[in-house]
């Protein structure tokens, strides 16, 4: 009787201690994963959103992800994002438009000169109609879902030699080195210029020497690269305002109820704007660094530059894939 009572006491009291060791798995296993993978370096504002990110969601959704932040492309190289999260092994990740447009081909629009104008236009056209319109073109043929659209940096020209820059043919003659794509060298030309395909480590050597007159990049990579040490001129022509988008898989999406959608968009809003703020600021705060550099800092006729290469893109092949009348669509959100 006395063994037979010490025995079930001593089966209960490891039942119990069991199901206290359980307690945190089980708690753990009823949180969504939401893993990150993402290129970026913890020092850029593209690293920090993530855990702007993260701190916004558990603090709406107090233990409902475990959400884990990948930076260095530590968990997926850079570019292989898109086809991990449609398989499902991947929850998150910041995609580029050149990612999409291999992808969705229209949606290549993003990816050619003067179709958005700067950072207020592109939060504008990508949180619309045409965003929500473009959006669903990349959840059918990708299999993700867009939260929110990023500043990913504005490319100004970047002269050797200074020169009066008012219109394209002011930058007739000049080698202006652009990456070694056919993409890149047709926006090189719509500029006026003669694109010279360089690899972005032989630039700075490159200008030194007078091989190239020039190169184009957002503000913060000619600071970090230190072009300024070998060019006299940066052309502020503002040709390509570029973006990257945080981007669910569907499988995951899908499985999320209305409210949880909502969270992890308003978490996905806050971590672009304090992305988008910062980004801006250090980008106005070049302007003046370059200055003290003796660089000088002009500003050309944007319109006329508009205007010229939106019409060298709407005569090529690229146009073509272009949904009809997007680009006046664009061309009209204010």
């Amino acid at each position: 009787m006395t063994t037979s009572m010490t025995r079930r006491g001593l089966f209960a009291a490891a039942a119990i201690a069991a199901s206290t060791l359980l307690a945190p798995a089980a708690q753990a296993q009823s949180k969504t994963l939401l893993r990150i993978s993402t290129p970026a370096v913890p020092d850029d504002w593209h690293g920090k959103m993530w855990n702007v990110f993260k701190e916004t969601l558990d603090k709406s959704a107090p233990g409902e992800f475990d959400t884990q932040v990948n930076l260095n492309a530590t968990l997926f190289k850079q570019g292989a994002e898109p086809a991990a999260m449609a398989r499902g092994n991947l929850e998150l990740s910041a995609i580029s438009a050149f990612d999409i447009a291999k992808l969705v081909p229209e949606f290549s629009i993003f990816t050619a000169g003067y179709i958005i104008r700067d950072p207020q236009h592109q939060q504008k056209v990508f949180n619309g109609p045409v965003g929500e319109e473009m959006f669903k073109r990349v959840s059918d043929k990708m299999d993700v879902t867009i939260l929110s659209p990023i500043y990913l940096g504005t490319r100004q020209v970047n002269l050797r030699e200074a020169r009066p820059v008012k219109v394209p043919a002011d930058l007739k003659g000049v080698k202006l080195r652009m990456p070694a794509s056919k993409e890149w060298l047709f926006l090189g030309e719509s500029l006026g210029a003669t694109a010279t395909p360089l690899a972005f480590g032989e630039v700075y050597l490159a200008l030194k020497t007078g091989t190239i007159d020039g190169q184009d990049n957002p503000l913060p990579s000619v600071r970090a690269a230190k072009f300024y040490e070998v060019t006299k001129q940066v052309v502020m022509t503002n040709h390509l305002v570029d973006a990257i988008f945080i981007a669910i898989a569907n499988k995951t999406w899908n499985a999320m109820s209305a409210a949880q959608k909502q969270k992890l968009k308003a978490a996905a809003q806050a971590a672009a704007q304090y992305n988008n703020e910062n980004r801006i600021k250090e980008e106005g705060q070049l302007v003046d660094f370059f200055k003290q550099q003796g660089l000088t800092v002009t500003t050309p006729d944007v319109d006329a530059f508009r205007k010229h290469v939106q019409q060298a893109y709407m005569s090529s092949d690229y146009a073509k894939v272009w949904p009809a009348g997007m680009l006046e669509r664009i061309n009209a959100t204010h």
